[in-house]
């Protein structure tokens, strides 16, 4: 088995030179739900047909195109510049790719230097040009479209700050969080803003929303206050807007906080306007999956998706304090309310997105190292396939090649569907070679076909 899956990754991946075979390739899992190491990774650089099997009887049929480079940086840059891509469709139909050009850090928070391209054709071609489009928009029941907005923060000096309920662990500044009660930040600090644009206008707005949690502390840091809620907004089957966000810093009964985050997840029955606490997933230790669990400073990043039998899923990212931790998952059947023991789903990766395909088939985006995609029909969302590699991410590349990491990829994607069984994946590639033979950071997107046999 073990030498059949090499020639197999052989013609797969090209070696030499060779161009991608038009043949459909066969990957056959024996052990679904197992064997989820990145070792285990089925590469797919470039245009590729696979035939994947589970326990011999074919579950996909997936074509992925080759990739479209959507730009190039013209200088080597540094972490945060030229990363972080996401893709949305507009309002006129045009798909929109927006990635960040700025530093990675709690100054740049609410600096809208993003670079921007336009495509007309489904992603086959781009065009840079400027956009009010926030990148990361909802389709309201009424019309309307939300996004998820993150002002600027303001220097803890400036305000007239709360005594504390508690310090946070020591994060990669070398700096503690301090952390306070929501209710009691000043007006400013307190709820959460978006950009809204209205059904039948063309300029997106400005708001603020109420926010009603008794239990949530927010943080501050390096002198700044900032507003973070970041996350995914869905549409529940009752029209309301359910958020899944991070960071989620819950004060507990004895009025302390826990340092360690969790996902929390809010209900709006306004269209946005007033948000209220659903549900939580706490952070919970699990030596036995995680042997650095003890290290970890919580669950961040959820990625949140509504499955067609009203399940809710969330996969989770840890870090921090002790490198990529494993991706968990856990799902809710009480609409949010109520979540199942966050459990292993991959051993690796960072900012998962989810996206549920119309043909039934749910698709994972994630990276670090490397960019990956996985796909389930579980209707739990617990056992995935195994990762279809979109960059190669074993090869010891020198740290000033793309200017200061040895990351292939930031690992951050966007997924967008354009068909009942097809979409669209963005992601950064630190390693791109351009046609002068320089290495640059660079912007890409391709199309993925997947049908469920």
């Amino acid at each position: 088995m073990r030498t059949s899956l090499i020639l197999f990754l052989f013609f797969v991946t090209g070696i030499c030179g060779a161009q991608p075979s038009a043949t459909r390739n066969v990957v056959d899992d024996p052990s679904p739900g197992a064997g989820r190491g990145l070792q285990d990774g089925v590469p797919a650089y470039g245009a590729t047909a696979i035939r994947y099997k589970q326990q011999g009887k074919t579950a996909f049929d997936i074509r992925f195109k080759e990739p479209v480079v959507i730009s190039v940086a013209s200088r080597p840059e540094k972490w945060g510049f030229f990363q972080f891509p996401n893709i949305d469709r507009m309002a006129d139909g045009n798909i929109v790719a927006k990635w960040n050009l700025t530093q990675d850090a709690i100054e740049a928070y609410g600096n809208d230097t993003r670079g921007t391209a336009v495509s007309a054709n489904g992603g086959k071609s781009w065009h840079q040009e400027s956009s009010e489009e926030p990148g990361n928009g909802v389709l309201l029941p009424n019309g309307d479209r939300l996004a998820i907005y993150t002002p600027k923060p303001i220097p803890e000096k400036e305000l007239q700050m709360p005594v504390p309920v508690g310090v946070g662990l020591e994060n990669y500044r070398k700096s503690n969080f301090n952390f306070y009660r929501l209710s009691e930040l000043p007006e400013s600090r307190q709820g959460v803003y978006f950009k809204r644009l209205k059904k039948g206008t063309s300029k997106w707005e400005l708001e603020k929303a109420a926010l009603d949690d008794p239990q949530a502390a927010r943080y501050s840091l390096a002198g700044l206050v900032p507003i973070v809620w970041w996350g995914d907004i869905k549409v529940a089957g009752d029209g309301s807007l359910i958020a899944g966000i991070y960071p989620g810093f819950l004060i507990d009964k004895s009025g302390k906080t826990d340092p360690r985050s969790g996902a929390f997840f809010y209900r709006s029955a306004d269209n946005g306007h007033h948000w209220s606490i659903l549900g939580r997933i706490p952070f919970q230790l699990d030596t036995a999956g995680d042997t650095m669990s003890v290290k970890r400073m919580g669950y961040t990043e959820p990625a949140f998706e509504i499955l067609k039998d009203g399940t809710f899923l969330c996969v989770l990212r840890t870090t921090d304090g002790a490198g990529i931790g494993p991706m968990y998952g856990s799902y809710s059947r009480d609409q949010g309310k109520t979540w199942s023991v966050p459990r292993v789903i991959t051993p690796a990766g960072v900012l998962p997105r989810l996206l549920q395909l119309s043909n039934g088939i749910l698709v994972m985006s994630s990276g670090r190292p490397g960019v990956q995609l996985r796909f389930t029909t579980d209707a739990r969302g617990m056992q995935w396939s195994r990762a279809f590699e979109m960059l190669p991410h074993d090869i010891n590349f020198k740290k000033e090649l793309s200017g200061g990491s040895a990351q292939v990829s930031c690992g951050y994607t966007g997924l967008l569907a354009t068909g009942a069984n097809k979409f669209l994946i963005i992601y950064s590639d630190f390693h791109y070679q351009t046609p002068e033979g320089t290495i640059r950071k660079a912007i890409k997107v391709r199309e993925v076909v997947i049908d469920k046999k």
